[in-house]
């Protein structure tokens, strides 16, 4: 039997169709011609950059590692595919296309990459070109250069994900809980930052490149870093906490799962426990209909109980989120849509047209403004943390009177909590990929 996945991936293609047939009548358009994108050559050096392919291809095929590759679709007629596959015996060619998806495209294999002129038709009046490599495109003949109105269509439609997408998230999600779970029990057994990082990748069976964006692993004050990335070599003195924010790939699709965890089963774990009951309220709250900066207030005024609750604030929870403290313990968005991308786009976009809605003044660092609905995938994870440069603003303010001051202080060595989980949206529920995976 075929994986759920690819027994979805042609009627994944037929909405991909659908949409491209619709914004190219709309644009006054023939054919878009996405771009997969071109190794990056260092400065000063004869090695390339790890290679990002362009989302907008591996919407179609799950192409992840081959630059220089094209795709011509007019919503109509069989997808086009330039497949590069050169000869080279100085590194490693990809596989000639033969798998799941290669019968659904009519396939040529480009030998060298300049060859994709005689693939293009001359007149490229009306076609757009969907791509990074600006100078490329002009020096082909295109004068439809990532159309604003293509584009915002295209951003705008990827927040709904077919079956397939679903399918490749599920799969992306149990793959970084098995990382997750080795995290944990290198931690556990007492590595370093490093050690704790080579035991994930081994366990995900992805390298650094290959997972879709740099792993956080932190342990104690390292943790009040939001996008900590320098993986210590050495042991700490004392064992503390561990932050980890890792994901996972799959056909393109990316996991984005975080957990906190305490070496001992002292205060902090109890805090922890609190704010991972804050997380499922959360979850349980992302529902059809409501608009996602609602839930992200709703979740300062859960963190600021939690502040009361544990006598780092003295002041009502309502005084903590009416006075601004609880932003200094909670300063990012609660989360943003999942896909393609860690941070997939449209999540500010009020239609198909690409209205812009702006976060609250008050949370400027929210990533979706998104009005919720069936067949998105969000995260949700509210955070907790001791941040220096923070809490000495809060301090010389006014409201600093109200905070513990000797409490703080003495959870300055955890750094800070944050619980993610990736959640599918339905009609009348919510599908927690990352619980189902069993991951505490």
């Amino acid at each position: 039997m075929r994986p759920a996945y690819q027994e979805l991936y042609a009627a994944h293609l037929f909405t991909l169709q659908q949409r491209t047939k619709a914004v190219l009548a709309r644009e006054n358009l023939d054919a878009l011609v996405i771009h997969s994108g071109q190794a990056k050559r260092q400065f000063l050096d004869d090695m390339d950059y790890p290679f990002k392919v362009n989302p907008l291809f591996k919407a179609w095929i799950p192409v992840v590692d081959n630059p220089n590759c094209w795709l011509i679709v007019d919503g109509v007629n069989k997808p086009k595919l330039a497949f590069y596959l050169p000869k080279d015996f100085w590194h490693k060619v990809p596989d000639a296309p033969d798998s799941f998806w290669s019968g659904f495209f009519d396939i040529q294999i480009l030998e060298k990459a300049n060859q994709v002129e005689r693939i293009l038709p001359y007149d490229k009046g009306r076609m757009a070109y969907l791509g990074e490599h600006l100078e490329v495109a002009t020096a082909l003949g295109f004068s439809e250069i990532n159309p604003e109105g293509v584009i915002s269509y295209l951003h705008y439609h990827r927040a709904y994900k077919t079956d397939y997408e679903l399918a490749c998230m599920r799969q992306a999600n149990s793959i970084a809980v098995a990382g997750h779970n080795a995290a944990k029990a290198s931690f556990m057994a007492g590595g370093s930052e490093f050690d704790i990082q080579l035991a994930y990748l081994a366990a995900v069976g992805q390298s650094e490149n290959e997972v879709p964006y740099g792993n956080i692993i932190a342990l104690n004050q390292n943790a009040a870093i939001l996008h900590y990335t320098a993986l210590e070599r050495k042991k700490p003195n004392q064992f503390h906490s561990f932050l980890i924010d890792a994901g996972a790939s799959f056909h393109g699709y990316a996991a984005d799962i975080t957990r906190t965890y305490s070496f001992l089963d002292d205060e902090f774990a109890a805090l922890i426990n609190a704010m991972t009951d804050v997380e499922l309220k959360l979850v349980d709250g992302l529902k059809p209909g409501i608009k996602y900066p609602d839930l992200h207030i709703e979740a300062h005024q859960h963190i600021a109980k939690i502040l009361a609750d544990f006598n780092f604030v003295q002041m009502s929870a309502e005084g903590i989120v009416d006075s601004g403290i609880s932003r200094t313990f909670f300063p990012h968005g609660l989360g943003h849509h999942l896909g393609l991308q860690v941070h997939d786009v449209g999540g500010f976009m009020a239609d198909e047209r690409g209205t812009h809605v702006a976060a609250p003044a008050d949370h400027p660092f929210l990533r979706t403004t998104r009005l919720v609905e069936a067949s998105m995938v969000f995260t949700i994870e509210p955070g907790l943390y001791f941040i220096d440069s923070l809490l000495a603003d809060l301090k010389d303010t006014a409201h600093g009177k109200a905070v513990n001051w000797d409490k703080v202080a003495q959870f300055r060595k955890y750094g800070g909590i944050r619980i993610e989980d990736n959640v599918i949206v339905h009609k009348d529920r919510n599908e927690n990929m990352t619980r189902d995976l069993k991951l505490a």
